[in-house]
């Protein structure tokens, strides 16, 4: 009698922790099929693109709210006050002349220097990180890479004959990503730089000393208050000559013997040679204007057409370019 007693609450204790397990389980199954049914709503794209940003590492995403390769540029709300790590740097290029400065420039803004490379040079990432853009613009910057850095700039390389990367490909200071060339709208062969901090182009002269192949400092600290000064002052110290002209032996680049021979040709005994060209100046036109289209020096433009250091043109003159 014992032993059946026994059995019946064993049994009756297993049904019991059983039913107990069931109704758990079905509680549980309840509670996720909301959460479920959420998950089920999320958009797959977007949820997908969290997960790549969750693993990925995106640079500065304590300035950016997201990551997209539509738009080269988009001004957000800058901070008052940020300070860009500059230490771990490569020169874009070892080009040491800046043909046109950042700012004010044939009735428009300038948002980039400009500095003097050949079709075919080196052309390199500024700092590390990701690459956001690489695209093609036939009205603006030409074959264009933009890149998005650790440090909370991005950079613009325009005008360029080959892009070497991709986009969302991670890079490093001072590695590969293209070749200097003239696509776009140019008027000649160089590098369109700009540098840019929550899409707001920064003048980068205020970072970077082409001339002198370094950067201005280990840190640039953007102030909202003095930035307008600084860029002004950057403009002064680091833009182009006052005269506007450029020394082609000053570009140390890596073009090829033909590119080179380019600039020789301008010696004296060349333009004795070469056949007469002239240009018709137009309303509000420089020498400076001038000389950039054709790609020759303010200095040479002086010499062909026998004007004085303070010599000014006129509208309707024929200036001698070759």
């Amino acid at each position: 009698m014992n032993l059946k007693k026994i059995v019946k609450t064993f049994a009756f204790t297993a049904l019991f922790t059983l039913s107990g397990q069931q109704v758990a389980a079905q509680d549980l199954l309840a509670r996720q099929a909301p959460v479920d049914k959420k998950m089920k709503s999320v958009d797959t794209l977007t949820f997908q693109q969290l997960l790549d940003r969750e693993y990925s590492g995106l640079p500065a995403e304590d300035l950016y709210a997201d990551w997209e390769n539509k738009y080269a540029h988009r001004a957000t709300q800058l901070p008052d006050e940020y300070k860009i790590d500059l230490r771990e740097f490569c020169m874009p290029t070892p080009s040491r002349v800046i043909t046109s400065n950042f700012g004010p420039r044939w009735r428009r803004q300038h948002k980039g220097l400009d500095i003097k490379v050949y079709v075919g040079d080196t052309i390199r990432s500024a700092f590390s990180g990701m690459v956001r853009m690489v695209k093609y613009e036939a009205a603006g910057y030409g074959k264009y890479i933009v890149i998005r850095h650790d440090n909370g700039l991005e950079t613009i390389y325009g005008h360029l004959s080959k892009q070497l990367v991709k986009e969302n490909q991670r890079v490093k200071a001072g590695d590969v990503i293209g070749l200097g060339g003239n696509t776009g709208r140019s008027t000649g062969s160089h590098l369109h730089f700009e540098t840019r901090l929550c899409g707001v182009a920064l003048n980068p002269a205020v970072l970077f000393d082409f001339r002198a192949q370094d950067v201005t400092g280990d840190f640039y600290v953007y102030r909202k208050s003095t930035y307008s000064r600084d860029a002004a002052e950057a403009n002064r110290l680091r833009g182009v000559r006052g005269d506007g002209s450029y020394n082609p032996a000053d570009v140390n680049s890596t073009a090829t013997a033909a590119n080179r021979n380019a600039d020789k040709a301008s010696s004296k005994k060349a333009v004795a040679s070469a056949p007469r060209k002239v240009h018709k100046v137009k309303k509000g036109e420089t020498l400076y204007r001038i000389a950039t289209k054709y790609g020759v020096s303010v200095e040479q433009l002086r010499k062909l057409n026998g004007l004085g250091k303070n010599a000014n043109i006129r509208e309707g003159q024929l200036v001698r370019y070759s």
